[in-house]
């Protein structure tokens, strides 16, 4: 791949980073130079002082809290450190620190509703809910669930929920009735908490008659509290069981203003998120407050550079961990900018007319939203103002080099384009941005701060820079889950990310180093290739083939042909169009020509459409079961399941 630097930030940027006011801070307290040197010198530092930097980034974020004495106890164990012991703190107190009117909350439903929320107002409404909560006999621990579109009101259940101690769940209302019991069956919710339904393209869709289902299969739900979004009648709830409106469960505590924050241990667990369960019934992923908090504070203030009064935005549901990463801006002073449906309105504009409106400083999205973008050649830069844009975050998929190159020349030349990688597993990213650091053409800025990224070959030894391997961490970090739900002994938490190399967590995704010091993704290691036994990340040929005009997707398998693995490549076409030979030899030539004679497909097959998960990420080990003749344990966790049917049974595929 050719080295290109895309993005230098100019001076006065760095001077007026919080990295670089972090960096003089921490130079200050060890007495080493870090304050003007190399990012890769305050990195060494964060992870050899683990203690020091930590503390530090308690102290500069300003946590409020009781830090206590110690820091880190039994840190050479992994699992099994333990992050400030003697803290208290409470996960929603850091996020509601003002009561005033400015913006706290901006939500756009599509091009139908935008509803505007001060931090005084949020701050009242989670007093009120708290309390009704409280009333119903919610306790620390408890776990409340929410089937919720990205509205306020499930911002408002979260906060409510952190405040008392009690446990947050959630999934988007996409999710069909088994992919929701699936998840909110095996933590049994005290509360659910549901929207009347959502929007999509323009269409509404109703929920309620899914929810009356999901209720009947959980017998630990006490009331379903029902939030008014898409319907006018105001009697939705006399269709569900144990439901009650919104407004009538907190209308007994409207005169509450006060909430009374649970002081809680740094571990004490905060939210429950799902693996997604395309291969078995999903894992429940249990993370502490304290380690989310401290975690995603040090995202945003030192690597996203988020700062009092900024408007942050992420193109998310509450599916997937990135909602969880947004809502944690308000403990930054960050005005959070919500959406509902597709982000294809309005001939794909809707996101950057919601980024001029309201002035966005920082856009999140996926890999495959630009990719879409460049495809429908969208020039937002030239459309639309977007001098306030500072940043864009892109994750979900490994980015590919074009896409860098798209965003640089087409949406905005001044910008810190960040490509982040983590997951739910951490609720945050192992790689992601620099913003006093270049930008260089398909690669990930940097491992983030007090993490000891790394990357290994086969036998757990360190990979050499521009070496593919494994991704791993080889040191205990503070938002390491606290285990999985129903998993007393640890076993299963043990066997996700330390059975490949002991005391040493393994993520599962196939990656390389380069020479800046940055990071590429070409895949999950479980779905890498291996034609004659040579490894071959699946990025790789997504880099390539997605770059004809004629593709708009691909999905690439590795099937059990002739005692070996022979590469599978299906492709989704523009419209109206067939892949005929010519294509294939194109499609051919181009992995040919910009990879190896191995990433060559031995077949390539058209299909009207690609299987996703809720969250957007296709799912070649779906796919690769299918084409196997082996069942797929869970099409629940599928936005699409039907597609699976395309890739059944292809007679192509038999000789």
């Amino acid at each position: 791949m050719t080295e290109h630097l895309l993005w230098q930030p100019p001076a006065e940027r760095v001077a007026a980073a919080n990295l670089t006011a972090f960096a003089a801070q921490a130079e200050q307290r060890c007495g080493r130079r870090l304050a003007g040197a190399e990012f890769a010198q305050l990195h060494q530092w964060s992870i050899e002082q683990p203690e020091e930097f930590w503390s530090l980034v308690w102290d500069f974020c300003g946590v409020i809290g009781a830090k206590g004495q110690r820091v880190l106890v039994d840190g050479d164990q992994m699992p099994g450190a333990k992050w400030f012991p003697d803290a208290r703190l409470n996960f929603a107190q850091n996020l509601l620190r003002r009561r005033d009117d400015a913006p706290a909350l901006v939500f756009w439903g599509e091009d139908k509703l935008i509803r505007r929320m001060g931090h005084g107002d949020l701050y009242r409404r989670v007093a009120r809910l708290a309390l009704a909560m409280k009333n119903e006999g919610v306790v620390a621990g408890d776990v409340v669930a929410a089937y919720m579109p990205n509205l306020p009101e499930t911002v408002i259940t979260m906060l409510a929920a952190a405040s008392i101690g009690a446990v947050f769940t959630s999934a988007s209302p996409d999710f069909g009735v088994q992919g929701v019991l699936d998840r909110f069956g095996q933590v049994n919710p005290k509360l659910l908490f549901v929207a009347d339904g959502y929007y999509y393209n323009g269409k509404s869709f109703d929920s309620l008659a899914k929810v009356k289902e999901i209720v009947a299969g959980l017998p630990s739900v006490r009331k379903v509290v029902v939030a008014r979004y898409v319907r006018k009648s105001g009697h939705e709830v006399d269709e569900i069981p144990k439901g009650i409106m919104l407004r009538n469960f907190v209308d007994p505590w409207r005169w509450q203003t006060e909430i009374e924050f649970a002081p809680l241990p740094f571990g004490h667990p905060l939210y429950i998120l799902y693996s997604s369960g395309t291969t078995g019934v999903p894992k429940c992923i249990v993370h502490g407050a304290g380690g989310t908090l401290l975690q995603h504070l040090k995202e945003h203030r030192l690597h996203a550079d988020v700062k009092p009064g900024d408007k942050l935005f992420y193109f998310t549901t509450c599916g997937w961990m990135m909602w969880n990463w947004l809502v944690s801006g308000l403990a930054s002073d960050a005005t959070l900018l919500l959406y509902d449906g597709s982000p294809f309105v309005g001939r794909g504009r809707i996101l950057f007319d919601y980024a001029v409106a309201e002035g966005m400083t920082h856009f999140g999205t996926s890999a495959k939203y630009l990719d879409a973008c460049a495809k429908i050649e969208l020039s937002p830069g030239a459309s639309h103002d977007l001098s306030s844009l500072r940043a864009i975050f892109s994750t979900g998929s490994p980015l590919a080099p074009e896409s860098f190159e798209y965003v640089y020349r087409d949406i905005k030349r001044d910008v810190q384009l960040a490509s982040i990688s983590g997951g739910t597993d951490i609720v945050s990213c192992f790689v992601l941005g620099n913003p006093v650091g270049p930008v260089w053409r398909g690669e990930i800025q940097c491992a983030g701060l007090g993490m000891a990224v790394d990357v290994c070959d086969e036998q757990g030894k360190r990979a050499a820079t521009g070496e593919k391997g494994e991704l791993v961490c080889t040191r205990p970090f503070p938002s390491m889950p606290i285990g999985f739900w129903n998993d007393p002994d640890g076993a299963k938490y043990r066997a996700a990310y330390f059975e490949r190399f002991p005391g040493i967590w393994c993520h599962g995704d196939f990656a390389e180093k380069t020479r800046h010091g940055g990071f590429m993704i070409h895949g999950r290691s479980d779905a890498t290739l291996n034609p004659g036994g040579v490894r071959i990340g699946t990025a790789e040929i997504y880099r390539q083939v997605e770059q004809l005009p004629e593709v708009l997707e691909s999905i690439v398998i590795g099937q059990d042909w002739d005692n070996d693995v022979r590469v599978v490549l299906f492709v989704k076409l523009k419209e109206g169009l067939a892949l005929d030979e010519a294509l294939v030899k194109r499609i051919k030539d181009q992995i040919r020509a910009n990879t190896t004679p191995r990433h060559v497909p031995a077949r390539v097959l058209q299909v009207a459409d690609i299987p996703r998960t809720k969250s957007g990420k296709i799912v070649e080990l779906a796919v690769r079961e299918v084409v196997h003749g082996r069942p797929v344990k869970n099409s629940e966790a599928l936005a699409n399941p039907e597609a699976l049917e395309q890739f059944r049974g292809r007679p192509e595929l038999l000789g």
